[in-house]
């Protein structure tokens, strides 16, 4: 009967395939995720003790104590000539299983990634909050990693990230970046972005709004004169909107809505779909830049215009998620099924395609 290699084998592999994550689980091969697609790396499953032996073994002492007490652990790790990932342990059934991302040494442009010149122009905004949202493997942290790195190029500013890890590591360049990690250096993102504002920064990176706390300190810190770039969990922007503001109490949330209208600079919606003219998976976008008019459509909370004012505001670098996937499709990037999957419009998808 075979046996395992080990786990730095199967990191190694993963790298090396172009993979985006390894998944180590027990009753199962291991397995790489490979152009949105799950690919097995042997011919045998897992046993739970060879799935917990293979996780336990890229784990610091004290990282085992925490998985043990807390039942997951988000980690990073550098494997030495391999290059870092980012890893969440959790235990499924009472057994320990691991997912772990790639991460790129090279950090990618912005007009690499696929975007256009409106998220280029975002970072050179001084003050407000900036959103980067879509579903669990969208790219959204590439996307804020390509924009530090592009703001770090480009003026002289100091940058603070908290992060839960730290996963691309930044070059100083023109300015100063100082990157904390959950849990080696601060005790939590609330705590991290308090004791941010007295760092003397220029731009504050908060990997992911996850809490009320975080969410209400984030915009205080984008009304004050820093520019706040985050990420949530939404796949557009009026759902962002609403995100925003229902994970506050009742009584709270009109004051919220006043400082959200005040404060939003931009949201950047993101999916990553299959290519149909090639290998790999190409980008489908959503930009939202805060006018007037948006302003206020968030004070009056009527969301359901937002759609309608991004549709007219080309000239200010907007555009939905369906005009991104109809120049997609038209130029052959996407298949009409995927474009019709994620639209929010298949009448407009359709008529663009039979125009083509």
């Amino acid at each position: 009967m075979s046996s395992p290699k080990h786990i730095v084998e199967y990191l190694t592999i993963t790298r090396d395939q172009g993979a985006s994550d390894l998944h180590i689980a027990g009753g199962a091969p291991p397995a790489c995720r490979l152009h949105g697609q799950i690919n097995g790396l042997e011919d045998f499953d897992l046993t739970q003790d060879e799935a917990k032996e293979l996780v336990m073994g890229i784990l610091s002492e004290s990282q085992r104590a925490r998985l043990e007490e807390d039942l997951e652990l988000d980690f990073s790790v550098a494997v030495k000539n391999v290059g870092r990932f980012r890893g969440n342990a959790h235990y499924v059934r009472g057994s320990v299983e691991a997912a772990f991302r790639f991460i790129p040494t090279e950090i990618p442009t912005i007009s690499g990634l696929g975007h256009a010149g409106t998220v280029e122009q975002l970072c050179a905004l001084q003050q407000g909050l900036v959103l980067v949202t879509g579903v669990t493997g969208a790219g959204k942290t590439t996307t804020i990693a390509a924009m530090i790195q592009h703001i770090l190029n480009q003026r002289s500013s100091v940058v603070v990230t908290i992060e839960d890890p730290i996963e691309y590591v930044f070059d100083h360049g023109y300015g100063l970046v100082k990157q904390r990690e959950v849990g080696p250096d601060t005790k939590s993102f609330s705590n991290a972005l308090r004791s941010a504002l007295r760092q003397d920064p220029d731009i504050i990176v908060v990997s992911e709004l996850r809490d009320l706390e975080t969410i209400r300190t984030a915009i205080t810190a984008a009304e004050t004169g820093h520019l706040v770039i985050s990420t949530l969990h939404t796949i557009d922007a009026p759902k962002s909107l609403d995100r925003m503001i229902d994970v506050f109490p009742a009584e709270q949330q009109a004051m919220i809505v006043s400082q959200l209208a005040n404060c939003l600079e931009a949201v950047v919606s993101q999916r990553l779909l299959a290519r149909q003219d090639d290998t790999g998976r190409v980008m489908a976008s959503e930009i939202m830049r805060v006018n007037h008019g948006i302003r206020a459509c968030i004070i009056e909370r009527k969301f359901e215009q937002i759609l309608g004012l991004m549709q007219i505001g080309a000239q200010e670098g907007m555009h939905t998620i369906d005009e991104s996937l109809a120049h997609l499709l038209v130029n052959g990037h996407i298949s009409y099924n995927d474009a019709m999957v994620h639209c929010r419009d298949p009448e407009f998808i359709a008529e663009r395609f039979r125009n083509k």
